[in-house]
């Protein structure tokens, strides 16, 4: 038994659909790949002249925190608490960064809304 092709759809355009779909299928691994060893890196930053340093994962997940004992002053916490919110986001940052810059390569500058 022969498989038919949908009317107006010749051998020639059902290949390419074919090969398109491999295509597209490779890329997804590919990006689905990338995603994995981005979760498993470590982003760090240092804010404040290196009193506060901060690591977190590609899940966004806290991995160290380092204060050094001259920036804890009970009477100045909201400084304290700046400074690690501000680690962190600049640790989001070089996450972001970095998958972006690696995303665009693998997919050529081509931007997929949902996937990353």
């Amino acid at each position: 038994m022969k498989a038919r092709l949908p009317q107006g759809v010749s051998r020639g355009q059902a290949g390419n659909m074919n090969q398109m779909l491999r295509q597209a299928q490779q890329m997804q691994d590919k990006i689905t790949a990338l995603q994995n060893d981005l979760e498993q890196r470590e982003f760090s930053a240092s804010v404040g002249g290196g009193v506060v340093e901060l690591t977190i994962n590609g899940k966004r997940e806290v991995l160290k925190l380092n204060i050094k004992p001259e920036v804890v002053n009970p009477e100045e916490t909201e400084m304290l608490q700046d400074l690690i919110m501000s680690a962190f986001n600049e640790a989001v940052h070089n996450l972001e960064e970095v998958s972006d810059r690696e995303m665009s390569a693998l997919t050529g500058g081509v931007s997929f809304p949902g996937l990353f």
